[in-house]
Parts: C-alpha cells; structure tokens; sequence
C-alpha cells in the first residue's frame, strides 16, 4: 500500500513526475536562530517539490521545524538559505496566492462572522462591494455557516470558529492553503467532521495544501503524501505516499495500518542510536 523512502539530505523529496513544475520547489533550505544561548538550527538542507492540487501532510515531534518551513513557504520567515519558490518565483514575502491558516483561529471579536470573512476580501483588487459579500456568503455556505453570518465571534463553538477561519483562508482564491495544526485544539468528534469538509473542498477546489500535524492518523486521513521529520535539527527523513481513495474516514482500516507503519518509523527515529562496541 506504501513504501517509505529515506531521503538522503542532498536528495529532493519529490513529488510523481509530470509535465508541469512543480507548484512550490524548496532547494537546500537551511533555517538557523540566533540567542543568548548561541545558534539554534531549526531546518538543515530541506529539499521538496509539492505539484499543483497536492495535499502534504508534514509529521514530526515538537521542535523540528515543520512550523517553521510552513511560515518559510507562507513568507512570514526570513533569514534562511537555500532557495524557496512559489511558480517558479523566490519566496520573499507573503502573496495573496498563498494563505496561512493557524492552530488560533485568530478571528477578530469586534466583527460578526460576516465581517471576518469580508475582512479577507479588502485587498483583493478588481471587486465591487456587493461582489465582496457573495464571496463571502458563498464561502460561508461551503463550510455550512450560511445560517450564522451575522453571529458574534463569542456565540460560536470552537469547531464553528474554526470553519470561520477556513471560510475567511479561501475566499480570496489563493492557489496554496497553509495549515498549521488547524485543529489541534478541537475535540475528536469536531475533528472527524472538519477533515470530511477539508477533504470535500479539497476534492473540490483541488488547492495545493501543506498541513502540519503531530496526528499521524489525522495525516494519513487526508493527505497525498506524509512526510516524517526527524527531531532538531529538522529534516525529512521519509515520505509515504497514501493511495487510498477519498473521502476517508479517520477510523478506516487501511488508514489505522498505514499510521501503525509511519509511528513505527518515528519510533525509530526517535529511538537513541547505540553506540556500544
């Protein structure tokens, strides 16, 4: 069903060929903080291509930088080496063909769910108001929150404040959708109901989407390919490819074996290397 391949540092992790680039192509990417405590390096010698429409789901433990590459990508980070484009262009700074989506659904409270979703509209050039508002209700109805656009931030349970923040992320069309550990803080049954949404809009919409999770069941449940970190300094040490058809249900067998293979293999990562004679 899936065959792990460890990557050596200087080899691309690289998605199946095709005709086309690939949609975001990271070349030796290399990321190092700088403290009190001396140098911290975060990310060492990344190399990835990710096609248009591909879902990349990015496992790892606490600290190996996942979060990090994400916000590289996102160009919310600088500072790095290596190369990092978007369609063939340098990652310098934040597009609007790129949109980030956090753990914090960091919706604003002075606005109604209406007005957050609107919010992400206002830079978008070429739109008339009322054409505004029919994207934003369009995008409220895709995440079934048609009912509570004139809602309070504060009236709306942790699921609902989350598909806000979806709803908000996709309205001005971006091409790539980052998503760093977006449900994290949710309760298990809210989970299973928004990765069947994410996967319909995925299907859908076919957006390229790069996801950070510490869930190795919640990875294989949606993505195209998982992609295993090592721990500090963050490297990708093997990718698994998911062929199972969509949509997938998180308790489906197929996705309980294929996570057993990737916890197996973090395991080993993590496990101390023995040095004896």
């Amino acid at each position: 069903m899936s065959t792990p391949a460890t990557s050596a540092t200087s080899t691309p992790i690289s998605a199946a060929p095709l005709a086309v680039p690939p949609k975001i192509r990271l070349r030796s990417v290399s990321k190092v903080f700088s403290g009190p405590q001396g140098d911290l390096t975060a990310l060492q010698d990344i190399n990835l291509e990710v096609n248009d429409g591909e879902f990349v789901c990015f496992v790892g433990p606490s600290g190996c930088g996942k979060s990090t590459l994400l916000r590289i990508i996102a160009g919310l980070e600088r500072g790095f080496t290596g190369d990092a484009d978007v369609d063939g262009h340098p990652i310098e700074v934040p597009g609007r063909e790129r949109t980030m989506m956090f753990q914090d659904h960091a919706l604003f409270p002075w606005l109604d769910v209406l007005g957050n979703v609107l919010f992400s509209l206002g830079l978008k050039p070429g739109l008339t108001q009322k054409e505004r508002v029919e994207i934003a209700r369009s995008h409220l109805q895709l995440v079934g929150l048609e009912r509570f656009e004139k809602a309070s931030i504060h009236e709306l349970s942790g699921g609902m404040k989350q598909r806000v923040a979806l709803a908000r992320a996709l309205a001005p069309n971006p091409r790539v959708l980052l998503m760093d550990e977006p449900f994290a803080s949710l309760d298990a049954m809210t989970r299973e109901q928004l990765y069947g949404d994410l996967q319909r809009i995925h299907s859908a919409f076919q957006k390229t989407i790069l996801f950070v999770t510490h869930n190795v069941r919640e990875a294989v449940c949606l993505a195209d390919r998982v992609l295993l970190f090592s721990p500090r300094p963050g490297l990708i040490r093997s990718e698994f490819r998911v062929d199972m058809p969509r949509p997938r249900e998180f308790n489906d067998a197929a996705a309980a074996d294929l996570s057993r293979e990737i916890t197996a293999a973090f395991k080993r990562i993590l496990a101390p290397t023995d040095t004896r004679p």
